[in-house]
């Protein structure tokens, strides 16, 4: 014969352990959620960087073709004057 305050105790504790086990379960999804979280902001950091230095390069690119660019059109300007001079000296 069982007793039934003892029957009681052994299905609350049961429930207590199944609870306990769920929690902790719940806890080691959340943790696992933050270690993949992590290695994202990880990621993202790396990403950050590498276009930072992507952006650097290519406004550092545009910058020299400004400047080329600027260079080219005073030859050009220069050219210019220069032939229509050479026309205007052959037409007098």
């Amino acid at each position: 014969m069982s007793d039934p305050s003892i029957d009681a105790a052994t299905k609350r504790l049961a429930l207590a352990l199944d609870a306990l086990e769920a929690a902790l379960e719940r806890r080691r999804e959340a943790d696992r959620s933050e270690e993949r979280l992590a290695a994202q902001l990880q990621a993202l950091g790396t990403d950050r960087s590498r276009l930072a230095c992507d952006l650097d390069a290519q406004a550092a690119r545009a910058k020299r073709l400004e400047s080329t660019n600027r260079e080219i059109a005073h030859r050009l300007d220069v050219a210019i004057d220069t032939i229509r001079s050479v026309i205007g000296a052959s037409e007098s």
